[in-house]
């Protein structure tokens, strides 16, 4: 009965449109108060799920992410991916997806990827003449790569929910990142070459190079929080507030979008995004709690390895709840609720830990941009001006080439576990 009432309050409170972590929370009051349980659980729970060193790495690349956004560090990005790939047919939309792949290296979230690309990339398009639901589409699209190439909030959570290390998942996104943004890029330009897209003057080597020396100091800041992680100089956390230093002296004296009347709105930003992110994660850990204690990870792991024990069988399954759940879910809840659960059943057919993890955020990321609750595909309807319908219809094309890619790395263990393995040893 108590479960019953746990899971209808939460999908009643969802479709009328509640924020997440609300309904996470009004739904698990619901279960306590209607099992007689002390509430007093409530702020155990909440503050045991967010007491985790490594979850401070969420507000420092939050911050990092908007510093970056507001000191014209994503201008300089977007300029110099048009420099290398504007010549070629449907360029501006190869340029879109080269600069989220460059972004991503920073902010490590979906959500700041859309935003700062889109608010760049989606009038310029519109306005050389693409299609404005094409804009908005490969926005959305190349912003799910934000949590794939390193560094990566989500991976963050996956991190402190298994105690997988942190710099090894983050190396494990890697390559799938890479490959999610080639493949973008082609689809693009498919679809630029049908349809006619224009594409812009070729570069001279002069304008090439002066584009590059001017984005030089945003992809150095990809190099330093890299090198230091896989190097030892710091941890995870400890390389969010070095990239949030970085971006401030780099925002502030060298592209000199930065001064004090703006810090404080960045300031702001950063904490209610952070602060609405670990209200997330505490409420999430709360509904999780209340699942374990019913047993319902393990009743779930059952009935997937009861429906087959076939390896390949049970991947395809994981990949489609995992599908279905990001479509509704928000990324980090859902990791929180669905993975250790799910984690037991990948290792039980032999799936590396660290292999699961990546293919389960990328489920999550390609939820992203998936109708009814695509985040991403709100944020860049926003932007463009336009109905979400159109904006859904215009990224099919991306979504069958992530789901391509999605079966790679789901299927192709190497593909994760090459370079964690390469350059942090087995």
């Amino acid at each position: 009965m108590e479960i019953a009432v746990l899971f209808i309050t939460f999908l009643a409170l969802l479709l009328i449109g509640l924020p997440i972590a609300f309904c996470l929370g009004v739904s698990s009051l619901a279960y306590l108060m209607l099992g007689g349980i002390s509430l007093t659980i409530v702020p155990q729970r909440m503050f045991s799920g967010i007491d985790s060193f490594v979850l401070l790495c969420i507000p420092g690349f939050v911050m990092a992410g908007n510093l970056m956004n507001v000191g014209n560090i994503t201008q300089h990005i977007v300029r110099f991916s048009n420099a290398l790939v504007g010549h070629i047919r449907g360029g501006l939309g190869l340029a879109n997806v080269g600069g989220s792949m460059i972004f991503s290296g920073i902010s490590g979230t979906a959500v700041a990827d859309a935003a700062s690309i889109g608010s760049v990339m989606i009038p310029g398009m519109s306005k050389a003449g693409y299609d404005k639901p094409f804009a908005a589409a490969v926005t959305a699209a190349s912003s799910t790569i934000g949590p794939i190439i390193p560094p990566s909030v989500p991976m963050i959570i996956v991190g402190s929910l298994s105690g997988i290390s942190v710099g090894r998942m983050f190396l494990a996104g890697a390559l799938p990142g890479l490959l999610l943004g080639v493949a973008m890029m082609i689809t693009a330009y498919w679809l630029a070459v049908r349809r006619g897209y224009p594409k812009e003057k070729r570069a001279t080597a002069r304008e090439l190079l002066k584009e590059g020396r001017s984005a030089f100091w945003a992809l150095l800041m990809t190099f330093i929080i890299l090198y230091g992680i896989i190097g030892g100089l710091f941890t995870p956390t400890e390389a969010s507030i070095v990239a949030s230093l970085y971006a401030l002296l780099v925002g502030t004296f060298i592209y000199k979008g930065i001064n004090w009347r703006n810090l404080g709105g960045i300031l702001s930003d950063t904490v209610i995004t952070s602060a609405s992110l670990m209200l997330l994660v505490g409420l999430a850990n709360l509904f999780g709690w209340i699942l374990t204690s019913q047993q319902i990870p393990q009743m779930l792991a059952d009935a997937i390895l009861g429906i087959s024990s076939n390896p390949i069988v049970v991947i395809l399954i994981l990949n489609l709840i995992l599908l279905f759940v990001g479509a509704f879910m928000e990324t980090i809840a859902a990791l929180i609720i669905l993975f250790p659960a799910l984690l037991g059943v990948a290792t039980g057919i032999g799936m590396d830990p660290i292999h699961f993890g990546v293919m389960a955020v990328l489920n999550l990321m390609i939820g992203l941009t998936t109708p009814p609750v695509g985040v991403c595909l709100f944020v860049v309807s926003s932007i463009g001006k336009l109905p979400m319908l159109r904006v859904a219809k215009a990224i099919v094309p991306f979504l069958i080439c992530n789901l391509i890619v999605l079966m790679l790395v789901s299927f192709v263990p190497a593909l994760s576990l090459w370079l964690p393995n390469l350059l942090m040893g087995k």
